[in-house]
């Protein structure tokens, strides 16, 4: 194995961890700075730059932070974008701070390659120099399953506009990268669907070190239900309005003192109203929450990616009652590792199974368990990762 300097490009800032994305992100930190000097720009709010965290400083030989731009999808300039080939949320949130910090590192430091993740920071592959880049997690699925599953002919339209301009310019971008990473097959599929000349996919699962559950403390409580998961991630809030109205009547229907917590930023979007029910909002650490649970959710509907709120909750010894997209690119067997249901009929009558069968509960909490450590351990997919940027680099 070659030691390489590593430049790696965040959109997220992994502090505090709540939500997927830093999940992943702090993990492939912790695995790469124990082979690889890593320095790490990321984009931050003003708390994160004021205090930087003491993890991220030993794990990175530089930390630079750089402030987010926000995007206004109702500002004047976002309206005019509507006529842009580029997706507005690129357009408008580029961030010239960004290049000139990416463009100051690479002209002082040395460096075997770039991991640029996700797109916000993809996007800046014109600063990399030639640097060898990879392009870690690619993700096309949400876009295409806003399109493909809208009911409106007009917002169908519309998110057919959306899906196009981001497939063109995700397409555009992949070929100035030597790889990318995914986190299902099933992103892999569209990117080899959309762009076939593209060879480098490696699918690089998301993952959980098991070893940051194992402490965690929480009695699970009869009846309590729980969802993870901010709302302004579309697919989030979708999966609650769904749920609310047409899934849980019919297990209140049979368990009337089961409660619902969703936890997140809740993005002040309305809900269906509905008795039992509590909006945690922000939550520094959600694990103790899970943990207490008798149940978690993940009813999703649309998006892409893979579901790390399942792994979480796996982890902590809760099961899982999921639609098949909500298990979408995670190798479960249902009935086994977890129960799934697509119409509000079979997922709330998984769930009322849970609620009153003790023993089924715990066989699938076990075996849960122990596929996530087969399969989804930060020790397992670490080395897939591993092999993945020494032969970007060789490329």
């Amino acid at each position: 194995m070659v030691m390489m300097r590593i430049l790696f490009l965040s959109y997220w800032y992994p502090y505090p961890l709540d939500n997927g994305s830093k999940i992943r992100i702090l993990g492939l930190l912790r695995g790469l700075a124990q082979q690889h000097e890593v320095t790490f720009i990321s984009f931050a709010d003003e708390t994160q730059i004021r205090s930087v965290s003491p993890e991220i400083r030993s794990l990175c030989r530089d930390v630079r932070l750089v402030l987010y731009k926000t995007y206004n999808p109702g500002e004047f300039r976002a309206q005019l974008g509507l006529f842009n080939p580029t997706p507005r949320y690129i357009s408008e949130t580029f961030s010239p701070e960004m290049a000139h910090c990416i463009e100051e590192v690479l002209a002082t430091q040395e460096f075997d390659l770039v991991i640029a993740s996700q797109l916000g920071t993809a996007r800046y592959r014109p600063f990399f120099r030639r640097l060898p880049a990879l392009f870690e997690e690619v993700e096309l699925g949400v876009y295409y399953d806003r399109f493909r599953y809208e009911p409106s002919p007009l917002s169908r339209l519309r998110n057919g506009l959306t899906w196009m301009k981001h497939r063109s310019y995700v397409v555009g971008l992949l070929r100035e990268f030597q790889a990318c990473s995914v986190v299902s097959e099933q992103e892999r599929q569209l990117i080899v669907q959309t762009l076939p000349e593209f060879q480098s996919v490696d699918v690089v699962p998301n993952f959980i070190n098991l070893a940051d559950y194992d402490d965690v403390s929480g009695v699970p409580q009869q009846n309590s239900l729980i969802f993870t998961g901010p709302f302004r991630y579309y697919a989030n809030h979708d999966a609650m309005i769904w749920f609310i109205s047409e899934v849980y009547p019919l297990i209140q229907a049979k368990v009337p003192d089961v409660h619902l917590t969703i936890t997140g930023d809740h993005a002040n979007l309305p809900l269906p109203p509905a008795s039992n029910m509590t909006l945690t909002g922000f939550v520094d650490d959600v694990r103790p929450l899970i943990a207490s649970s008798w149940v978690s959710l993940a009813p999703l509907r649309v998006g892409g990616g893979s579901r790390l709120k399942i792994l979480e909750a796996m982890a902590l010894g809760v099961p899982v009652v999921s639609t098949s997209k909500g298990a979408e690119g995670l190798e479960f067997s249902d009935s086994r590792d977890l129960l799934v249901g697509d119409t509000a009929e079979a997922f709330a009558g998984h769930v009322i199974r849970l609620l009153k069968d003790k023993q089924a509960r715990q066989e699938i909490v076990e075996n849960a368990y122990q596929r996530v450590k087969e399969m989804y351990d930060w020790g397992v997919i670490m080395p897939r990762f591993e092999s993945l940027i020494q032969r970007t680099v060789r490329v």
